[in-house]
């Protein structure tokens, strides 16, 4: 764990090496797998150990909020992209295991997030955004979304589930349609109408 001070005072953060392990069973949950191949499994193991180095974790202070901030960078994006080219199957497991990577991050410092099945967006503020931008991880303009298509921004300490989530209006699960579940294809974007455009 180190500790950075942002200037001006206005952030603290402190970065933590955390080091989740591959939990295959939990893998296959959140990807809805009932077995997994011998070569997946490999191809899994294998780009989890890669991608582990890249991994970062922070904590971020505002002054008397506090953040968790968990993400990995680009270059993993890419990779993800080039997979659904080759392989619709292979983009799918390893987009899940990108995300299953940061979740499990998350679940390594706030294990409550596992039991409310959330870990809840907090409103960007003013101090969020400067402190996020200065570690390359901003908000997309004028967006409560991320640029990093693999990034976790919550409370810390945990504060709550998807009722406290500032994203909950736009969230299926938070409008209490917890089955609902869709993937979004690289190339594509949601707008703001929610529709899917190219």
């Amino acid at each position: 764990m180190s500790e950075v001070n942002s200037a001006g005072g206005e952030a603290s953060v402190k970065t933590h090496d955390i080091q989740p392990y591959f939990d295959m069973e939990g893998f296959m949950v959140m990807s809805q797998e009932k077995r997994l191949g011998g070569a997946v499994l490999e191809r899994l193991v294998e780009l989890w150990g890669q991608w582990l180095p890249q991994l970062k974790v922070c904590e971020i202070s505002t002054g008397k909020i506090s953040y968790l901030a968990v993400w990995l960078p680009e270059a993993i994006e890419v990779d993800v992209d080039e997979a659904w080219e080759k392989s619709a199957s292979d983009g799918f497991m390893i987009n899940n295991l990108a995300q299953f990577m940061c979740m499990s991050a998350v679940q390594a410092m706030l294990p409550q997030v596992e039991d409310a099945g959330c870990a809840p967006s907090p409103r960007p503020t003013e101090a969020l955004r400067a402190a996020l931008e200065k570690m390359g991880l901003e908000y997309r303009p004028g967006s409560s979304v991320l640029t990093r298509r693999y990034a976790v921004v919550t409370h810390f300490p945990f504060r709550g589930g998807c009722e406290i989530c500032h994203l909950q209006s736009e969230c299926p699960k938070g409008q209490g349609q917890a089955e609902s579940a869709s993937i979004l294809l690289p190339g594509y974007e949601r707008g703001a109408d929610g529709g899917i455009s190219q």
